[in-house]
């Protein structure tokens, strides 16, 4: 398939050489930080965004909850990035340097397709899948997600339609498969907080289990006194009718 290609003006081509355009302007390192920024740096941040928020779950009363919903943001964006390799094998779209010349591209030597995009695809589906266990976390990761997509376009590799695409893709699959994969990963992250490797889940480490024959013994400590009166109620009543 060609991809994605329209006849007369082009509003795709458009914003493209708009935020292009920046960079054609920018100082060199200008250009470096958003090169780094937006090869490596949003995702390594959402790394740290990730770990944060884990050890924070680690504090809540559902802790095996709320870390089985922090391990599907990352599951999630690897699932998206399968779901987008028959994606880009249908449309087949070349990346945009290589039909429209002038473009001023950052990272030169990309040969692969260009939609729907990898990385608005991995981080937008690791910002929805945070927002999902965590509200804040979520929305920081989905700004950073925003930003991505906004760098893969400014760098020249990829077309707004192809950041927009990738963003959709991740955004459905960390969405629709999110009542699954927490139905299969909560009783996993349960038996890790029952395990010696509770801490993951947990900050004091394993819950507290009540103690074996705790009712039992409960039970014994109060028929203790009753007990222990009903002999001496016998002897009262021997004495009085010896008296009589």
């Amino acid at each position: 398939m060609a991809g994605l290609a329209f006849e007369g003006p082009n509003p795709d081509v458009d914003v493209l050489d708009g935020i292009n355009g920046l960079a054609k302007d920018a100082p060199h390192w200008v250009n470096g930080a958003m090169e780094f920024i937006g090869e490596y740096g949003i995702i390594a941040a959402l790394g740290v965004l990730c770990l944060l928020a884990w050890w924070g779950a680690r504090r809540r009363p559902d802790g095996a909850a709320a870390i089985a919903g922090l391990l599907w943001a990352p599951l999630a964006a690897g699932l998206a990035l399968l779901a987008n390799i028959p994606i880009r094998g249908f449309v087949e779209r070349p990346r945009p340097f290589k039909d429209h010349a002038g473009l001023a591209v950052l990272i030169p030597g990309k040969s692969d397709f260009s939609f729907v995009s990898d990385h608005a695809t991995l981080t937008m589906a690791v910002g929805v899948g945070l927002f999902i266990a965590h509200r804040r976390f979520g929305l920081v990761g989905i700004g950073l997600a925003l930003l991505e997509g906004f760098c893969r376009v400014y760098m020249g590799v990829h077309y707004p339609t192809d950041v927009i695409g990738g963003f959709a893709l991740g955004t459905a699959v960390a969405l629709l498969l999110a009542p699954l994969a927490q139905a299969l990963l909560v009783p996993l992250t349960t038996a890790v907080e029952r395990s010696p490797l509770s801490r993951l889940v947990r900050a004091g480490g394993r819950p507290a289990e009540p103690a074996a024959g705790g009712d039992e013994a409960g039970a014994g400590a109060g028929a203790g006194p009753v007990a222990a009166a009903e002999p001496a109620l016998h002897h009262r009543e021997r004495d009085k009718d010896l008296a009589a």
